[in-house]
């Protein structure tokens, strides 16, 4: 049932607990996994032949990749435990106080960022879209005053719309 004056339905709820919720969980776990056995093995190699700034670079982004998967799966398990009846709505809310899903923008302009391996670059991309489509997801669950509404006074739909595509596909 909608409020009064609410032009929007919500099927943010269903959806996390759908099969799109199940394949996001997925392909998060299954980036965690992709990411960690890169960075221990063939990034591990790859990153002694670095050039100096790139080689400072990598180590940071490292540490922000694996902080950016961890709190995205740390989200991911929080969700599927509400979702299995494993832990109530207020549970959830508590421990979800701990998890950022708005930490750690990539600078691709930074000295070095070209130097990078490509399937580190690409798993840092990835790894981008991952949280922002999760952060969308998270504001639409448990934050609706926060999520973006459409309204004539604020801005025509088309517009809306756009910005709601941007914020969904992490485009800048």
């Amino acid at each position: 049932m909608l409020e009064s004056g609410a032009n929007t339905i919500s099927f943010a709820g269903h959806a996390a607990s759908s099969a799109q919720f199940k394949g996001l969980y997925a392909e998060g776990m299954s980036l965690v996994e992709e990411t960690a056995s890169y960075l221990d093995g063939a990034g591990r190699l790859a990153s002694k032949s670095l050039p100096r700034m790139a080689s400072v670079l990598y180590a940071a982004e490292s540490m922000r990749l694996t902080t950016r998967l961890m709190q995205v799966a740390s989200w991911l398990l929080l969700q599927r435990a509400i979702n299995n009846g494993e832990m109530t709505r207020d549970q959830v809310m508590s421990e979800k106080k701990k998890v950022r899903l708005d930490t750690f923008n990539v600078d691709h302009t930074a000295p070095g960022w070209m130097d990078l391996p490509e399937e580190f670059q690409d798993l840092v991309e990835k790894s981008v879209r991952l949280q922002n489509r999760v952060a969308v997801l998270d504001r639409e669950i448990y934050r609706p005053s926060e999520a973006p509404s459409i309204t004539a006074n604020n801005q025509n739909s088309v517009q809306a719309q756009l910005s709601l595509l941007k914020t969904a596909f992490g485009v800048h």
